[in-house]
């Protein structure tokens, strides 16, 4: 016999699968239903949208541009490496201790600066010592003289032999002999004391210190002191393919400089302006390039050595037609342009393309100056296709975007108004 408590769970059950199945059913006719019967309707509208687009009498909105005759810049492109003009290691050019380093890791600086000091005792000593070498004999050497007077007057009063008055006029060549050695080591000595302020050979940036106050230099250390880099002019070395080295050579023959600019890594930043200085003498034939030098006032200090630059080299400047880069297409009957002609259509147009700078390509045969040209929506023409140009904003002339078409908006209101009557529907 039931309980109760059962006959309550019984109870709560048959509630629980009552309302699932009601809910099924809302679910089941007011959205599964209401698809199916929208369903049918979709083939009719994608078939009149699909019938509008096949139209082939209907115009194609397309973006033109017109065909202009300007002064085209050519440039030559390469990549480079900022290398100083000038690199010096400095070093000590006498023996000692370093009693005190006088500049700071990085400093710039200009020629005849202090950059360092070495014990001067030992060569203040070597001077003292030759100043007194010459002093004795400069004594020597005077008295010698005085005998000389002497012998002569005793020869000519035929009191001494004329051998003793040859040596004795010897013996005076030779002490002034030994004076000048004496006086070229006291200019020696003079010149080691000089050496032992050590300053900057040339204007420029310091390195890394290599050595510390307190060691024991000497000439031939391989390190040196300190490195010092001039930046202030700058010079960067890079490559051009060898086909492009002629017109460089005949440019380099006029008095006009060729302008050089170098850029960054990215080519999207403008470092410095310059010039163009030399060409090297020979061609690298492992890569067929050779190798230009261009030199940069680098005020700034932008340009830093052995850093990677992309260097532009303006070569030439001439008068062309160009067009934008985004009209030139390439097919298997060559490279070509879309000419919207005055009945708004477009032809196929060979063209023979020359360089570029920036977004603009000049055409060197195949385009006039003045002719439109397409340059968005080519994909969707072909020979003879009715174009409709676009604004300078982009819009065809009594449309709302170029490529948007009235089956398309018919779309977007079908399916807006079906959306309404799902929701009315649901509500219901």
């Amino acid at each position: 016999m039931a309980t109760p408590k059962s006959r309550r769970l019984l109870f709560l059950l048959l509630v629980v699968v009552l309302g699932a199945a009601a809910g099924g059913y809302y679910y089941y006719k007011n959205f599964v239903g209401a698809r199916a019967e929208e369903q049918p309707a979709k083939p009719a509208a994608a078939g009149k949208r699909g019938g509008k687009g096949a139209d082939p009498a209907r115009a194609t909105p397309v973006v033109a541009a017109t065909a202009r005759s300007t002064e085209l810049k050519i440039y030559l492109n390469g990549l480079g490496t900022v290398t100083p003009l000038k690199t010096v290691t400095v070093r000590s050019r006498v023996d000692g201790e370093l009693m005190r380093v006088a500049f700071t890791e990085g400093q710039v600086v200009k020629q005849g600066d202090l950059l360092a000091e070495i014990d001067p005792r030992p060569f203040q000593v070597q001077l003292q010592q030759a100043e007194g070498q010459l002093a004795r004999d400069q004594a020597l050497l005077e008295n010698a003289r005085i005998d000389v007077g002497r012998y002569r007057t005793l020869l000519q009063q035929d009191s001494i032999a004329e051998q003793q008055v040859a040596t004795q006029e010897a013996l005076v060549k030779q002490l002034e002999g030994t004076v000048r050695m004496d006086q070229s080591q006291i200019a020696n000595a003079r010149l080691q004391l000089t050496y032992a302020r050590i300053t900057a050979p040339v204007a420029g940036r310091l390195g890394l210190r290599q050595v510390d106050a307190g060691n024991i230099v000497r000439g031939g250390d391989a390190n040196g002191i300190v490195v010092i880099t001039q930046l202030q002019p700058i010079s960067v070395i890079f490559t051009i393919p060898q086909d492009q080295l002629p017109s460089v050579l005949k440019r380099m023959t006029g008095a006009e400089k060729i302008p050089t600019e170098a850029w960054d890594r990215e080519g999207r930043v403008k470092l410095a302006t310059g010039e163009l200085i030399t060409a090297d003498n020979q061609i690298d034939t492992t890569t067929g390039t050779v190798k230009l030098k261009a030199q940069f006032g680098n005020d700034d200090g932008k340009l830093f050595p052995n850093q990677f630059v992309n260097v532009r080299m303006q070569i030439e400047t001439r008068t062309a037609v160009t067009v934008p880069a985004a009209a030139i297409q390439r097919g298997a009957q060559g490279i070509f342009v879309y000419v919207v002609k005055e009945d708004q259509s477009v032809t196929m147009r060979p063209v023979k393309p020359g360089p570029s700078e920036g977004e603009s390509t000049a055409i060197e045969s195949g385009l006039k100056a003045g002719e439109q040209v397409v340059i968005d929506g080519v994909d969707r023409l072909r020979e003879g296709a009715k174009v409709q140009v676009a604004d300078k904003r982009g819009a065809a002339p009594g449309s709302s975007a170029p490529g948007r078409d009235d089956s398309a908006k018919k779309g977007g209101d079908d399916s807006a108004k079906k959306g309404g009557k799902r929701r009315r529907q649901e509500g219901g």
